[in-house]
């Protein structure tokens, strides 16, 4: 029975990792980074050393890439293609050349010398010569067959069709990597989701004339079948390819010692933000050819050789500038603009210097070298600067005290809860007159947990300011469809829909219509408490009319910091001028009565991390219709914190010390049933 439960959780991870391949290799579509690939094919790989029942041809074990597609013919592989086994670290390293020299019998005075070559983040090619002559070229497929691409690998500058030189084999298989720099992929980001995944389409063309129109690399790197290759080491083989005419890794270097391969590791981890091609680590062959053909291969991989992955969730890169970014609340958000650089499959050039106190803290200036960390779906942002590589010319950045957009003063607001000054400056404008905060004031609007207008997305919000289309909320509803059928992208059918989406949303819950306000630090589900509470839009508005805000002190869940932003926000007469002209274009239902028998009555909720199952919207819409309610803060009111996939410690830590009751994600579903 226990047999039966690993096997299953075992073949549920091949259907996974095999789900993976085909959208990685195939449809050039990556479902997850390059990490959480590789921490897959690690777990299935410890499930079979753990069970010795455990096996399957899919498994990362036995099998590499994944079958070819019907759209090229299909050719077998003189020589299979094989993966490499991976390092994360020295320790790995150190147990790597172990295997060697056991494998070896640790001979006397054996002493292994390797070949350190930078791994291009790209689509590997295998090349067949005959007689100098390039004949067939093919893709890895699933490393026995790959796809005939010959004419589409010809377009190729960096792939000569004939060898110079005569002291070349007569058959050969050169295999290499086909990639895209860095510096071209700026012109291609509209069309692909990074530099790999634009090199594998544009391969896969049936017509190699498209092929042709994008700027392909080729890198040669190692060989597989030969008929009369006379070369003693992995050292002597780049030479030749040189010699032939091919592209080899200028950082290629030749290493003796564990302690220089790590101290090559990290000089060119360093340098990765300066290099126009993405690599992903450094793989290490044995140089020697001798011991390569003594050490042979273990299931699919080589013994002889081994790939030291760079961290898929960090890179390093250069600050070229810093720019400021306005939210719709006025918040003044540093923005480093990066020398663009690949991290975790995803081309980056912005991250997030987070404010003006984290930038005097770490000393960031414009021009240094830092560490970028990209985790999940987190913004990418700034972790250190190398103090060691900051030129004489890095500039230190002032932070402004006006606003970029609009000229008015920045400032930072008092905290009443830690009852010091904030760290983020704003600008002091509380309407629509700053431009950068108006744009971004319409596009809450009209964001998915707001109006949530189908086909009016951000860019569509930007293209029609600048456009003067619209200028407030209100003039979404009153659109000159007209205007917009001549303008490029458009027709009468998709103005049409448009039309549809916009008059869709007419009619609109009186807590979502709070929420798309934008008012400073009333979220959603504040603005559900303060619809429970005043029922109506009409309501809502006589607070200001009456000048009656004490009503909402008596609010719980709803504090002082809460009433002084709707305070803040009727003040300002644009904003009163955009409340009356929605009231006369839209119809804002009153407040429902809601259920309060369900199983949740009178309990409160707050979640904490990623849900497997759901999204965070379905489950607390879950909570709600079953009487719960949902709060934004650890208190002594919380009943039930929910912990998903890498959750908040300090909201955990404050649940445990309030003695809040902690629940997984299957233990709160139980409760449902």
């Amino acid at each position: 029975m226990v047999d039966e439960k690993i096997n299953q959780k075992y073949l549920e991870k091949i259907k996974i990792f095999q789900k993976y391949n085909r959208h990685y290799y195939n449809l050039d579509k990556p479902l997850v980074d390059d990490n959480e690939f590789d921490k897959l094919k690690l777990e299935i790989i410890n499930l079979e050393k753990k069970y010795d029942f455990l096996n399957h041809k899919d498994s990362p074990s036995n099998s590499v890439g994944y079958k070819p597609t019907k759209i090229f013919k299909k050719v077998k592989h003189k020589t299979a293609m094989l993966s490499l086994g991976n390092a994360f670290s020295e320790e790995d390293l150190i147990n790597f050349e172990k295997k060697i020299l056991n494998f070896l019998n640790n001979e006397t005075g054996l002493n292994i010398e390797y070949s350190a070559e930078p791994k291009i983040d790209g689509i590997s090619a295998s090349l067949l010569f005959k007689n100098g002559k390039f004949v067939t070229g093919l893709s890895r497929g699933d490393g026995k067959e790959g796809e005939d691409i010959t004419e589409n690998l010809k377009t190729i500058k960096d792939i000569p069709h004939e060898l110079k030189f005569k002291n070349f084999p007569k058959e050969l298989d050169i295999r290499g990597e086909v990639f895209i720099q860095n510096s071209d992929f700026r012109d291609l980001k509209d069309k692909f989701a990074n530099p790999r995944n634009a090199a594998s389409g544009s391969l896969r063309q049936k017509d190699p004339k498209e092929t042709q129109k994008i700027p392909l690399k080729f890198i040669a790197y190692t060989f597989g079948y030969e008929r009369g290759l006379e070369v003693s080491s992995q050292e002597d083989f780049l030479k030749k390819l040189k010699e032939w005419g091919f592209k080899t890794n200028p950082l290629n270097k030749t290493i003796k010692t564990i302690k220089d391969l790590m101290k090559n590791y990290n000089e060119i981890e360093k340098k990765r933000g300066q290099i126009d091609f993405d690599i992903d680590g450094i793989v290490y062959k044995v140089n020697n050819f001798t011991l390569q053909k003594r050490l042979g291969n273990v299931a699919n991989a080589p013994r002889w050789a081994i790939a030291h992955k760079f961290s898929a969730n960090s890179s390093i890169s250069k600050i070229e500038n810093i720019e400021i970014q306005i939210g719709r609340t006025g918040a003044l958000t540093p923005v480093a603009k990066i020398r663009p650089v690949n991290i975790g499959g995803v081309v980056v050039s912005n991250a997030t210097l987070h404010n003006e106190e984290e930038i005097n803290r770490k000393d960031i200036r414009i021009g240094d070298t830092v560490l970028i960390e990209r985790a999940g779906d987190v913004i990418p942002h700034v972790i250190s600067v190398d103090l060691k590589l900051r030129s004489k010319d890095s500039k230190k950045f002032n932070f402004p005290k006006n606003c970029p957009s609009c000229g008015s003063k920045t400032v930072k607001d008092f905290n009443f809860t830690t009852k010091k000054e904030d760290a983020v400056r704003r600008c002091s404008s509380e309407g629509y007159e700053c431009e950068k905060m108006a744009i971004e004031k319409i596009k809450h609007f009209v964001s998915k947990e707001a109006f949530n207008i189908d086909g009016f997305g951000k860019k569509i919000v930007e293209n029609f300011w600048n456009l003067n289309l619209i200028k407030f909320p209100h003039d979404i509803f009153k659109l000159d469809y007209t205007k917009i059928e001549n303008l490029e992208g458009w027709g009468k059918q998709s103005v049409a829909n448009l039309r549809y989406s916009i008059n869709q949303k007419k009619t609109i819950s009186f807590e979502k219509f709070i929420y798309a306000l934008g008012i400073r630090h009333i979220g959603l589900e504040n603005a559900k408490i303060i619809t429970k509470n005043l029922k109506s839009l009409k309501n809502f508005i006589a607070l200001s009319k009456k000048n009656n805000f004490d009503n909402l002190i008596n609010i719980d869940g709803i504090g002082e910091t809460q009433i002084n932003s709707i305070k803040n926000f009727f003040k300002n007469s644009t904003n009163l001028y955009v409340l009356e002209n929605l009231e006369k274009v839209l119809i804002v239902k009153n407040a429902e009565n809601k259920k309060t028998d369900g199983i949740f009555s009178n309990k409160t909720f707050m979640f904490t991390g990623k849900l497997s199952s759901m999204s965070r919207s379905e489950a607390k819409s879950l909570i709600e219709q079953n009487s719960g309610s949902i709060v934004s803060n650890v208190t002594k009111k919380l009943d039930y914190l929910i912990v998903g996939e890498k959750p908040t410690n300090r909201k955990i830590d404050a649940a445990k010390s309030l003695k809040v009751k902690i629940l997984d994600q299957s233990s709160w579903l139980k409760m449902l049933k």
